[in-house]
């Protein structure tokens, strides 16, 4: 049966279906609808959203229903703008409370035939399973409220810079809300309003705490250039790989700073030549392998239309960032029920919200990071009581 969530907040339990709403518990029967709600979680559901590679309901609208469409998403707008002018926060109350039962009812059947006609229209994405996950646990992440202390910047008040970031925080909401869909890689990106982690100078991070007793963050080390090796077929060296390169690529020269910087100097640049580095990294194999000549499909089944500039590119970078959410869906299961949770994702590493009484899990917790799909990736592990004063441990 097609239905739609009327929020998607885990304790706003609220469903549209077979033209009827209800509230507070789950019909039986429901199996497809727009996208994922949080109280959906353990529940085996088909998700349209996922079919049509992340559009919004108004891209994904036939040309019959866009009249209705319209209509009722201007009525939606329109409540939306009167909850921000009049500060009622959609984080603190659920939304079919704040709305009219008849407009519920009007554009949740509006959803229910643009779903059916993704369904029915687009093909069921080969790595769909995998996204369905991970949209999971970015709805969970969404859900936990940060721990935001803005005294921890009191001392750089007078800085022009540190008072255009404050109010800049001020202005988004205490909620990491990550777009799966924003790039074309599947690199993720953040929402309008979200809280900027992905874009948050290093020089402001104290301000963000942990809900537990520390943050523990795992890294995978040169992430990308290992998952250049993987798709090659050569073996990870367990060490530092910049270190690594120093000693069995360049012949003992240089330092690890210019080690790294000649090294992705020549990655992502087809026309540059570096006689070492292509002795143990095949570019031109990768892109054989992956590069149709219209498209590159990944090892993970994602496809990415582009030119042959870019192959190299979209599949490395797409690859690393399936693989490091891969290791956070793993990591979220091996976490259940625990107080512990993943806090969010970076660009190559997760962020433990970590309680003490779960710290016996830490070495646990590197193993399944560093055991991928493609090996076993060199990680470095740093753990601080704000994300400003993250501290590398060994491992």
């Amino acid at each position: 049966m097609i239905f739609q969530a009327l929020d998607d907040k885990g304790q706003c339990i609220g469903v549209f279906a077979d033209g009827e709403l209800s509230y507070n518990s789950i019909p039986d029967g429901l199996s497809r609808t727009w996208d994922y709600s949080a109280f959906l979680k353990g529940i085996e559901i088909e998700y349209a959203k996922l079919y049509c590679g992340g559009k919004e309901l108004g891209e994904a609208c036939p040309e019959h229903l866009s009249d209705e469409w319209e209509n009722r998403s201007a009525k939606l707008k329109a409540f939306l703008t009167s909850f921000r002018e009049s500060k009622v926060s959609l984080q603190e109350n659920c939304f079919f409370d704040l709305v009219p039962q008849r407009f519920l009812v009007d554009f949740c059947g509006i959803k229910n035939k643009i779903t059916e006609y993704v369904l029915e229209n687009y093909e069921k994405p080969k790595n769909y399973d995998f996204l369905r996950q991970v949209s999971g646990i970015l709805s969970e992440i969404k859900q936990n409220e940060l721990n935001i202390d803005l005294n921890a910047l009191k001392n750089r008040n007078h800085e022009f810079k540190v008072r255009q970031f404050i109010k800049k925080v001020q202005k988004s909401n205490n909620f990491i809300d990550l777009d799966l869909f924003g790039t074309k890689t599947g690199r993720l990106s953040s929402k309008k309003r979200s809280f900027p982690i992905l874009t948050m100078d290093r020089e402001y991070r104290s301000i963000l705490k942990p809900k537990n007793d520390c943050f523990v963050e795992l890294d995978f080390n040169a992430a990308e250039l290992r998952t250049l090796l993987a798709l090659s077929g050569l073996e990870q060296p367990q060490e530092d790989l910049h270190e690594w390169n120093i000693k069995n690529v360049f012949r003992g020269m240089g330092t690890r700073d210019e080690a790294k910087k000649r090294v992705f100097a020549w990655l992502y640049n087809p026309e540059a030549k570096d006689y070492l580095l292509e002795q143990t990294y095949d570019r031109e194999s990768v892109v054989r392998k992956y590069f149709t000549g219209e498209q590159v499909t990944t090892f993970f089944d994602r496809t990415i239309p582009c030119d042959g500039r870019h192959a190299l590119n979209y599949t490395i970078q797409s690859t690393t960032s399936d693989l490091l959410l891969r290791q956070a869906i793993k990591l979220d299961s091996m976490l259940e029920g625990k107080t512990s949770f993943v806090a969010f994702p970076m660009h190559d590493s997760l962020v433990i919200d970590l309680s003490l009484g779960d710290k016996e899990m830490i070495s646990e917790m590197v193993k399944v990071f560093r055991d991928t799909d493609l090996g076993i990736y060199g990680a470095n592990i740093s753990i601080g009581r704000n994300f400003g004063e993250m501290k590398k441990h060994d491992i």
